[in-house]
């Protein structure tokens, strides 16, 4: 009897102890927390129904489920857990709290940064940002300002991390004010994004280019204007000096849209764009490509960082952790 009960309470421990290691942070959130420039940073620590609170010092930027409570799993970079989007559903805060998130003007930076474990591009498009696309092709309502985006085949970015930053809110113009259909101004990585397993994804806009970043590194692209669908004018004659706006980095020098009530009353009733994380508004939905998949952190600064910067950031989530443990 004895025994028996010293062999129960054993293997309680033994699972009570594989439980708490399942549970404990692969890998450094200080490192995040020290960057300069840090305006928020989720952990998505926080239990469905809850929540998610930024755990920077800037300010908890509380981002709600929409859809219903949203699942948690037991697996993080930072927290030992992280948010398990289903494609149904996705996190918001609304434009008017948004504070410092609020990116925009035309000296505008910002940098984000994410740990995510992705599944099916297909249809998971968007990590996060301030981005409104409006109802669809030749529709300027929209208020776009900036966002991490996936796969976005149009101007030569199928599967890849293809960041945007947005000028208009609406559709993009040339240099002579003729419309694009939509918004073109993003860069397109070399790599495509990995699926199903985990990884870092990020971008820095400078002011004036947008640079993409998988798994901590920057590869230059440059443009294939036939290749990449860029033979229009706009991509290969209105860059700097005449040139090319590239892919990787991508120029794009004219500032992040700002909002004005006042001045946009009329063009863009709906507002300002909220700041949402796994969805964004487009063709008049956010869920026609919202995101399946896990998101382990996730990280926004209001300057560009450097390549350095972007490396230490993707070290500290100890991507190499989490991905063996998903083979045990």
């Amino acid at each position: 009897m004895l025994r028996s009960t010293l062999l129960g309470s054993l293997l309680l421990g033994l699972s009570f102890l594989a439980s708490a290691q399942a549970h404990e942070p692969a890998g450094d959130p200080s490192v995040v927390l020290k960057t300069p420039g840090l305006v928020a940073f989720w952990t998505f620590d926080e239990e469905p129904g809850q929540l998610r609170e930024s755990i920077a010092p800037e300010g908890d930027y509380p981002l709600k489920e929409v859809n219903g409570p949203i699942a948690r799993a037991d697996q993080g970079p930072y927290s030992g857990h992280s948010i398990d989007f289903n494609g149904k559903q996705y996190l918001q805060l609304d434009y008017d709290k948004t504070g410092k998130l609020n990116i925009s003007g035309p000296d505008a930076q910002v940098s984000m940064f994410a740990v995510v474990r992705i599944i099916d591009l297909r249809q998971s498009r968007t990590i996060a940002g301030m981005w409104s696309e409006g109802k669809g092709r030749d529709d300027d309502s929209g208020t776009r300002q900036y966002a991490m985006l996936m796969n976005m085949p149009t101007y030569g970015g199928p599967n890849q991390l293809v960041p945007h930053i947005s000028a208009e809110g609406g559709v993009t113009r040339r240099a002579d004010g003729s419309a694009f259909p939509w918004c073109a101004d993003y860069a397109a990585t070399k790599r495509m994004v990995p699926e199903e397993e985990w990884c870092t994804l990020a971008f820095t806009y400078d002011g004036k280019y947008i640079t993409a970043y998988i798994n901590g590194t920057y590869e230059k692209r440059e443009l294939d204007a036939k290749k990449d669908r860029r033979d229009d004018r706009y991509f290969t004659q209105e860059g700097p000096d005449g040139k090319d706006r590239g892919m990787n980095p991508y120029y794009h020098g004219r500032g992040i849209f700002k909002y004005d009530p006042e001045k946009h009353a009329k063009s863009k009733p709906d507002g300002g764009s909220d700041f949402t994380v796994g969805a964004r508004y487009a063709v008049g939905s956010f869920l026609r490509e919202a995101t399946k998949g896990k998101f382990g952190g996730l990280a926004v600064f209001d300057r560009a960082l450097t390549d350095e910067e972007i490396l230490k950031l993707h070290k500290s989530a100890n991507i190499d952790a989490l991905n063996a443990a998903d083979k045990k």
